[in-house]
């Protein structure tokens, strides 16, 4: 989960203003990050209340990045503000007492200056895991998506080339997507194969609704040889989402890290999820500095 150790120490005291908090969880269960009505169940809901339970009284959470129903996070970022003071292993380890066991936390700290879980990340960076084989997984059923077609990964690879950099990527956004921009900043993107498994490893300033769903979908079919790979390019640059193709399922997205500059203190991410951490190495797990950094947003911006 860090690229560092966080031992659980009881000598610090954290609380009495913004409270930072790093977490993981198995999106399996929920219908996504947002509250949402009574009865339906999201990661935010149960994550306020084990927080209002340690901190007394109700709590607002901001995330650094909102996750659709059945997206899975191994590195999770979120804050809140509070009068509380509790020591660092008497926040995560009562929260965690309060918590489902598909969420789980593992550091919370104090928000220094103007940290904001949102609006002072510099990087969001996901991993889409595909088990590529005739047969559908059992034990891994929601945890990886799954196409039997045969992929050619080098060939997706390629063709996913063309994204990085600056670009409007209204062809990969969702129609329902309300951010006020379609321009992002992909920093890079890689396709491997590991066995029977193909990853597909993305980081930008920031994320469109769906969009790395919409893109691994449309490398899907690059790969599977149902478009050429001059095609990613010619959906890119027709900014339109009807020429994209499917979306791929939510099953197999993780949010692997969030950025943020030194100065806030939040810890550095060894990217996961955990059984997918091993095919790389240290370095591929690590966070990859971003060249390109958007200035900071306000905070009173939805």
């Amino acid at each position: 989960m860090f690229l560092n150790s966080q031992p659980l120490t009881t000598d610090n005291a954290i609380g009495n203003g913004r409270v930072a908090i790093a977490f993981e969880y198995d999106g399996r269960g929920f219908h996504g990050w947002q509250l949402q009505k009574s009865g339906v169940r999201s990661v935010e809901s149960e994550l306020a209340r084990a927080v209002s339970s340690v901190a007394d009284h109700p709590v607002d959470l901001v995330c650094a990045g909102r996750t659709d129903a059945r997206v899975h996070a191994s590195f999770q970022v979120a804050h809140f503000d509070t009068p509380s003071v509790r020591n660092l292993r008497s926040w995560v380890m009562g929260m965690n007492t309060a918590l489902p066991d598909d969420i789980s936390v593992h550091w919370a700290g104090n928000g220094v200056a103007d940290f904001h879980a949102r609006f002072s990340a510099v990087y969001r960076r996901y991993r889409y895991v595909i088990l590529n084989r005739p047969v559908r997984p059992g034990i891994q059923r929601g945890q990886v998506s799954w196409t039997f077609r045969p992929l050619d990964v080098a060939s997706m690879h390629r063709a996913a080339q063309v994204l990085v950099g600056e670009h409007d990527f209204s062809s990969f956004r969702a129609a329902g997507c309300q951010s006020r921009t379609p321009v992002r900043y992909l920093e890079r993107i890689s396709v491997t194969r590991k066995g029977d498994y193909v990853v597909i490893d993305v980081q930008a300033n920031a994320f469109l609704h769906h969009m790395v769903r919409n893109i691994s979908g449309a490398l899907m079919a690059v790969g599977a040889g149902k478009e050429p790979e001059p095609w990613v390019g010619e959906v890119l640059a027709s900014k339109d989402r009807k020429l994209a193709g499917v979306t791929a399922p939510p099953d197999g997205l993780y949010l692997v890290d969030v950025g943020y500059p030194d100065q806030y203190g939040i810890p550095r991410a060894l990217c996961g999820p955990g059984f997918v951490s091993p095919w790389f190495t240290d370095g591929e797990n690590g966070p990859i500095e971003p060249t390109h950094i958007h200035p900071k947003q306000p905070v009173s911006e939805t």
